[in-house]
């Protein structure tokens, strides 16, 4: 448990110009007595890329600490342009509030800040020399990442544990050096067990449907023999009438002739008649 606490920071003169210095109003609660002071810190993040061109603006020593809530301004100075590269004295970049006991850090805050002209002809055309004066701040202090940390106070029983707990139970555990990556052995094999009962699933299913369409063609197949069987017997049929019709206009034409021949003609007949009757059976058979 923290003997301090920080209830809240206010940015009082926000938005400011780039070389305003910045004024926080600090609020904290101390829960007991303190032999020390609070250092106070703000840092300025000048790049994104190196911790080289960060600079501490300013630091506060507040103390004695009385027991309870305690309100105070912290005044910081604005960064030194020299220590910031060109590159990034415009856009977005950090500022860090710190509070630290006994040289313990035990709570950060962090603040983006966005700076920009106060044009938006300069902001949408800067010049090659950034022109300070014109150069406006931004702290977007709504979203700020509170950090707390652990810390020793002045008392033994207030410093955090910096070993794991003892544990005992851990050496009875038994050696599982000999089973290492064995249940990646066995999961490995589940997988490929399962992916060969996949496969095989698989191939099943594509010689059931191979039958299928077997199946199905040869159904087919013999529709359109039925069907074509059908047209023959039709077409025999057919063939049949025209005959008999053709027997009767050449008996009818044959009436002059003489009884021998129409004797032959009508048994030559009777006997296209019996050819013609068996070359539908005939036709079926085939």
């Amino acid at each position: 448990m923290s003997v301090v606490s920080l209830l809240g920071v206010k940015v009082l003169n926000n938005p400011a110009k780039f070389g305003d210095s910045y004024h926080f109003e600090i609020t904290f609660e101390c829960l007991e007595q303190l032999q020390k002071d609070l250092e106070w810190k703000l840092t300025y993040v000048g790049s994104a890329t190196s911790s080289e061109h960060d600079q501490e603006l300013d630091s506060l020593l507040v103390g004695p600490i009385p027991v309870g809530v305690n309100k105070f301004i912290f005044e910081a100075d604005p960064p030194n342009l020299r220590r910031i590269p060109t590159s990034e004295i415009l856009g977005v970049t950090v500022i860090l509030l710190t509070c630290s006991y006994d040289g313990r850090e035990f709570v950060r805050v962090g603040y983006y800040v966005n700076n920009e002209y106060d044009s938006e002809e300069l902001n949408a055309e800067p010049p090659a020399k950034p022109d300070i004066d014109r150069v406006r701040r931004n702290v977007l202090a709504e979203k700020p990442r509170v950090t707390r940390f652990a810390i020793k106070w002045d008392t033994e029983d207030s410093a955090p544990a910096e070993f794991p707990p003892e544990q005992p139970e851990a050496d009875i555990v038994e050696d599982d050096g000999a089973n290492y990556g064995a249940e990646e052995v066995a999961l490995e094999e589940g997988l490929k067990a399962e992916l060969a009962a996949a496969e095989a699933e698989k191939g099943e299913d594509e010689e059931m449907a191979g039958a299928d369409d077997t199946v199905g063609a040869k159904e087919k197949e013999d529709e359109d023999s039925d069907a074509g069987s059908e047209d023959l017997e039709a077409e025999s049929s057919g063939s049949d009438d025209e005959d008999a019709e053709e027997e009767e206009e050449e008996g009818d034409g044959d009436e002059d002739m003489e009884m021998g021949e129409g004797e032959h003609a009508e048994g030559s007949n009777a006997g296209k008649q019996q050819a013609l009757h068996q070359q539908p059976g005939a036709v079926m058979v085939h």
